[in-house]
């Protein structure tokens, strides 16, 4: 923090030192004044002894030593915030120097100046003079700077670095829209302590009578490194008793910056929900991406687009977007480059199910990496048209691998989902296929083929959050399938890391899978986010829906969760699916028969490099 910080103090920098000049100096005056009077045992004996003269001379040059010492050390290592702790720290060091000095001097004359006896107290005599300047300049300046009556009067749970960081960004911004009224942290010790005069009154129990006593309206959650579970706690009981919650952001949002009033957010779903992310091995990231050729399928989609923001951050050698969707691409290139020419090649208008096309693509851009993420997703629509599941799914990730494949691609991350897990639905089970092809062409080719699975993400389009939010907007009902539905949720952020992290940590034909913690009740999720809306919202509940389970689950039956490499991280071997499994879709005449021999399929055609174990029906 330098002298001119914003919201240091309301004078300009020039009457600042002149203002610290006249603070140290008077203090010398003031001091050697005093240790005189205190040798002398008094005015009287101080005159007697004729002292007044070197007085006079050794005040005068103490402040001359002090003003040169201090300038040449604000030359030397800056400036400081007036009244700050470095600024305490350094007038103590200028003014030692500065008694060194005048007891240097002291030996050239006969008689000294004064004692030395009085240097060294008016040295103590002086230090006090300056602190107390200063500290009745901050008291001063804090009580002026204090938010005004209009503000809201807020609770901040967490007395830590973070609870602390907040009080003091509130109390010193006169337009802040909080003022802090009391503190709450669950650590007994604290209780009692004052945080720029603000008491720490108890832990999270004592939020509602503390609510009601201190007329607060707010709750504001300052716990930076806080998981979701004690935000969700902390805010049912401000909720509960009419606060309105917010929170800090999380401590990888603040990169390392000091908390500010601005960084008080209203409650989202990723605070809700969130985890903290998995530990990225920058440097592996780094050694694989960067200066390669990667291609990203599917790359104006919430994950694809997501995968082209971080891969950019080390540095690609090219980066080529493929998405059918013209207008996702628009918006992928104006995230990107802040421009959307649609003048480079990098950007690729192309459908994974024309195999043909996707041969094209790969001929030409010759990727060494490749992220596919263009697949389609949405439960109940799949099941109304598994055929599509299979076409784009299947069939077109087996296009992009034996492209990919056939131009030597060193590393091919798939992009699965945790319904493969043991599937029932059309997305499980195509998405559980599309794991086999992936693991089938660790096989055929050279290169690392690999998948990545994880649970429902949070803020990707289409995501029952977003259906939610939506829902609350409009005054409600939230539609729920079944009270004790649970889900697994991951922030965009966290899935991205994961999968970019595969192409390090990922051996050939493995599925890698992210330990979700537990599984979180939808219901509960629903009730949280009505909690924030200023009017009630009905939930009703409507029922599982074809292919849904009620609860998902991570690895299926008879996979290890084998953890080699990350403690997160799960490494599960994926039976490979040979291409002839591919062939028995043949045939297939009806939505009901594909729909049943992708469930037949996805149950007993994971033998290595075999044909199903049932024989398809009809051959086409």
């Amino acid at each position: 923090m330098t002298e001119s910080t914003a919201g240091d103090f309301f004078v300009s920098a020039r009457q600042r030192l002149v203002l610290r000049l006249v603070i140290d100096g008077a203090g010398w005056v003031v001091g050697l004044l005093l240790a005189l009077v205190v040798r002398y045992d008094g005015l009287d004996g101080f005159s007697n002894n004729g002292a007044w003269g070197g007085l006079v001379a050794a005040g005068a040059l103490a402040v001359v030593l002090s003003a040169v010492i201090t300038a040449v050390v604000r030359k030397r290592y800056g400036r400081t915030v007036f009244g700050s702790f470095e600024d305490v720290r350094r007038l103590t060091v200028v003014n030692a120097a500065v008694a060194v000095c005048l007891l240097m001097v002291n030996r050239f004359f006969t008689p000294r100046l004064v004692p030395d006896s009085v240097v060294l107290g008016g040295l103590v005599a002086a230090c006090v003079f300056s602190f107390g300047a200063r500290y009745t300049w901050r008291l001063w300046y804090e009580r002026r700077s204090r938010p005004g009556k209009d503000a809201e009067r807020v609770l901040v749970f967490g007395a830590g670095e973070g609870g602390e960081q907040t009080i003091t960004a509130m109390l010193r911004d006169p337009e802040s829209p909080y003022l802090p009224v009391a503190l709450l942290d669950d650590d007994p010790a604290k209780k009692g302590l004052l945080v720029r005069g603000v008491p720490v009154v108890g832990g999270r129990g004592a939020i509602a009578a503390t609510a009601q006593r201190k007329r607060a309206t707010s709750l504001v959650i300052a716990v930076p490194g806080a998981g979701s579970s004690l935000i969700r706690e902390v805010a049912d009981l401000g909720t509960d008793v009419g606060l309105s919650v917010r929170v800090l952001p999380r401590v990888a949002e603040l990169f390392g910056a000091p908390i500010g009033v601005d960084d008080i957010r209203p409650l989202t779903e990723n605070d809700l929900l969130g985890r903290a992310a998995i530990d990225t091995d920058v440097d592996a990231i780094a050694g694989y991406l960067h200066g390669r050729r990667v291609l990203v399928t599917g790359a104006g989609g919430s994950i694809g687009s997501e995968i082209c923001r971080q891969v950019t951050r080390f540095g690609p050698a090219e980066l080529v977007a493929l998405d059918r969707d013209e207008s996702a691409l628009h918006a992928l290139q104006l995230d990107l480059d802040g421009r959307a020419m649609l003048d480079t090649r990098n950007l690729v208008v192309a459908d994974i199910r024309d195999r043909l096309r996707m041969a094209q693509v790969m001929q030409e851009h010759q990727p060494q990496v490749v992220f596919h993420a263009a697949a389609l997703k949405h439960l109940p629509l799949l099941e109304m048209h598994p055929n599509e599941a299979v076409k784009s799914n299947v069939f077109g990730t087996k296009n992009v691998l034996d492209a990919a494949g056939a131009v030597g691609v060193e590393r091919f991350v798939n992009i699965s989902t945790d319904k493969a897990a043991e599937p029932i639905s059309a997305l499980g089970c195509s998405k559980r296929l599309a794991e086999g092809l992936t693991a089938a062409a660790a096989h055929t080719y050279s290169g690392t083929f690999l998948s990545v699975r994880f649970g429902n993400v949070l803020g990707s389009r289409g995501s029952v959050l977003t259906a939610f939010d939506a829902q609350i907007a409009r005054g409600g009902p939230v539609t729920v399938t079944h009270p004790d539905v649970t889900r697994y949720f991951m922030t965009i952020t966290e899935s991205v890391q994961l999968v970019v992290q595969a192409g390090a940590l990922g051996n050939d034909g493995e599925a890698l899978v992210l330990d979700m913690g537990e599984p979180v009740r939808i219901a509960d999720v629903a009730k949280q986010l009505i909690k924030q809306s200023p009017r009630p919202v009905d939930i009703v509940y409507t029922g599982l829906r074809p292919g849904e389970k009620l609860n998902e689950v991570l690895l299926a039956e008879g996979e290890d969760d084998h953890r080699p490499a990350h403690p997160l991280i799960s490494h599960v071997r994926v039976p490979p699916l040979a291409d002839v499994v591919l062939d028995s879709f043949v045939g297939l005449e009806t939505d009901d028969e594909v729909a049943e021999h992708l469930r037949v399929l996805a149950r007993t055609a994971m033998n290595p490099l075999g044909a199903p174990a049932e024989s398809p029906r009809r051959v086409w």
